[in-house]
């Protein structure tokens, strides 16, 4: 690569080589170096267009203040002459050559040396997480009697209330960021519309002020209107019985007051729009591109019943989701329900449209190559521009943060690693054939933590994979936990390493929504489902080999343990019948505990004799976590009720049913079940949860402790 484009592209934080999963360097190509500066303003077509470039970077000051200025509370920062610092709550403050130590936390106006900049002053570090264990929930996948077709607020409000009861100190949550209006609804909950407000599939309809309001006819029709659940979640037929629902029961609301909140507004203008064009912005008529546009104006104007409506929706998602936060705090969770952030969103979608001047238009976002994806990862999704986001103060991150947090005890945030990098790939361009693009990682790690601490919320980066030392140290640094997942805890020869070597400051599971369930790797599902799909890059017969060779390290290392009985020394309780295992014909079979015949029709899957039960196995994968140092512990429902199906399956869109899959057990059943029961006094017996409550949240200003979290 000419060295003149290699400099351009360090100046603007581009990337001209990686190194892959397998620690080698790989250079980029020119050409996508090219395509992303473009992507960034950067005109590099030609030589002379590098060059004018290139001097343009070198001639900038860098002495002048950048255009937003993070500072550490505690630290002190140089200045090129004498300011003014306009707090937030009003206040003034003159400065002389130096930012002092003891601003307070918060948004703030640093004026200096003839410009005025945003100034942010952040947090050293959150409080130390607690150490409890939760519920991990696919909320979509809940059912009740009172749900329509899919889990709802009102669904996790109960779970909730009962999780805390029984000891669970956080519940964690797929994102539950909104998708568009029109159909068909998106299923995926990481390619939101937007990540600044909430999915209205979610509502109760019944649980609104409105129902109550309404008389008894319309109350009558609207019950009519519950579809029931399927095999599999049909969002569209969901969604299109609770809008009507709730289009019978707007006229019974209260006004939302729209002047008050300008991008609740705005949103609920694109909805309006997204309902009449279709849900991808792009594809609207020119004139409608642009929220500030006169046509987006008289639009609104034509459709105000319709923009009216969407913000309503929004409205009753915040009360419902307040009533979830009541009840996990009437619960006395130490941490409470915990939110994920998608790393990204549909660049076609509301946040696409509202915040374009500060995302890069055209790209995409995804992953280089790796052992388990050999031809890299799209994903679809747009990306901010680092350079925008500090021109602008970094609004629109913190706006999104808040929102999020407003309803959080904690935040997963995905892709962590997406802080400091993330992987563009221009247009035109593979999945493979793109590059990183450098983030202030400082700022947007400062940042995540002052609205974390203003929400009192934890916060887990889910930093699986290969990540930058970097990545790990920076949320060790200020007390944000990492993930930690049973089936990546292994060793270079990939034995699994003992819980007691797992990280303290980490999120433990045994699985994730894109990872076999516990049943389904035990049984081989996994491989199963792959070879029905033609998914396996090898043979099957060697992913089966390796699937069994995988099981038996699993019960090696249990055994080694002790967290499950050695069949060489003790009596394996799933060798002998008895009536917990038995086949009984006047009793229901136990899902954990029959064979998936799919799954064991092959003898190569065959369990080799004599091994514990299924159901015994993953009770001792959950005492593995309680067994492991890690902070927060994670259990799915999908384990414990014995689902071999996992969540997501990646590489599949329609030929697998991703994020359509419903928990065998609705929220009543769950409560009963004695495969429940059995985890949670394990966890609580390892896990005692304090009888004091949740402290109350700090107050903007005050610091915190300066101690971080052991590794």
């Amino acid at each position: 690569m000419d060295r003149r484009l290699t400099a351009l592209a360090k100046a603007h934080g581009v990337s001209t080589w990686y190194e892959d999963w397998r620690h080698r360097r790989v250079e980029v190509a020119p050409e996508t170096v090219v395509g992303v500066l473009g992507l960034l303003g950067v005109d590099a077509t030609s030589p002379t267009a590098v060059a004018d470039a290139l001097a343009a970077a070198r001639a900038v000051d860098r002495s002048a203040l950048p255009a937003t200025v993070v500072l550490t509370h505690g630290a002190t920062r140089a200045l090129p002459g004498p300011g003014v610092v306009t707090l937030e709550d009003g206040g003034r403050r003159a400065v002389d050559s130096e930012l002092p130590g003891d601003l307070p936390l918060g948004w703030h106006r640093l004026s200096c040396a003839g410009r005025e900049v945003t100034l942010v002053v952040v947090p050293r570090r959150l409080p130390v997480p607690p150490h409890t264990w939760g519920w991990m929930l696919q909320l979509y996948a809940l059912s009740s009697e009172r749900s329509w077709g899919m889990g709802d607020l009102g669904d996790l409000a109960d779970f909730t209330g009962w999780a805390g009861a029984t000891g669970a100190g956080l519940v964690l949550l797929n994102p539950l960021h909104a998708v568009g209006p029109a159909h068909p609804v998106a299923a995926s909950p990481y390619s939101p519309a937007s990540r600044r407000f909430v999915n209205p599939l979610y509502l109760r309809v019944s649980d609104t002020a409105a129902y109550t309001a309404a008389d008894p006819a319309t109350r009558a029709v609207v019950d009519a209107l519950r579809p029931d659940r399927g095999d599999l979640i049909d969002y569209d037929q969901v969604w299109t019985a609770k809008r009507h629902a709730l289009e019978l029961l707007h006229p019974y609301a209260q006004p939302v007051d729209l002047d008050a909140d300008p991008a609740l507004a705005s949103f609920a203008t694109w909805c309006a729009l997204a309902e009449r064009h279709g849900n991808d912005w792009r594809a609207w008529p020119a004139e409608l591109h642009h929220p500030d546009a006169p046509a987006v104006a008289e639009q609104r104007r034509q459709l105000a019943d319709r923009v009216a409506f969407h913000a309503w929706l929004q409205h009753l998602c915040d009360e419902q989701l307040d009533a979830v936060t009541a009840a996990a705090r009437a619960a006395g969770m130490p941490v409470g329900v915990v939110h994920d952030l998608a790393v990204g969103i549909d660049p076609g979608g509301a946040d696409g449209w509202q915040l374009a001047d500060v995302l890069a238009q055209g790209v995409r976002v995804g992953a280089p190559p790796d052992d388990f994806n050999q031809l890299g990862q799209d994903w679809g999704l747009a990306a901010w521009r680092p350079d925008r986001l500090a021109a602008t103060g970094y609004a629109a991150y913190r706006d999104m943060l808040r929102r999020t947090l407003r309803h959080a005890g904690g935040l997963r945030v995905d892709h962590v690693a997406g802080l400091w990098r993330l992987w563009w790939v221009p247009p035109g361009g593979g999945a493979a054939e793109g590059t990183y693009v450098r983030y202030d990682a400082e700022a947007m790690l400062g940042i995540l933590a002052l609205e974390a601490h203003r929400a009192g919320a934890v916060v887990v980066g889910e930093d699986l994979g290969t990540v930058q030392p970097a990545v790990t140290r920076g949320l060790r640094g200020r007390n944000m936990l990492g993930s930690t997942v049973l089936w990546f805890a292994r060793d270079d020869q990939g034995d699994f390493v003992p819980p007691a070597r797992w990280p303290r400051n980490a999120l433990a599971t045994i699985s994730t929504h894109d990872l076999p369930t516990a049943p389904g790797f035990l049984t081989g599902e996994h491989v199963r489902v792959r070879d029905d799909l033609k998914l396996l890059d090898t043979d099957v017969a060697v992913e089966r080999a390796r699937a069994v060779a995988d099981r038996e390290r699993l019960l090696t290392m249990l055994r080694t343990e002790r967290l499950l009985p050695d069949p060489a020394t003790a009596p394996d309780p799933a060798t002998a019948p008895d009536p917990a295992t038995a086949p009984d014909p006047t009793t229901a079979p136990d899902p954990a505990a029959a064979p998936d015949p799919a799954a064991t029709s092959d003898p190569a899957l065959d369990r080799q004799a004599p091994t514990a039960h299924d159901g015994e196995v993953v009770v001792a994968m959950h005492a593995a976590l309680a067994a492991s140092p890690s902070r927060l512990l994670g259990v799915s429902l999908y384990d414990v009720l014995g689902e071999v199906r996992q969540p997501n399956l990646p590489g599949t869109v329609d030929e697998y049913p991703n994020w359509r899959l419903p928990l065998p057990s609705g929220v009543a059943q769950i409560r009963a079940d004695p495969r429940v029961a059995r985890v949670v006094d394990l966890l609580n017996t390892a896990r005692p949860r304090p009888g004091d409550a949740r402290p109350a949240r700090p107050r903007s200003g005050d610091e915190l402790p300066a101690r971080p979290a052991e590794d």
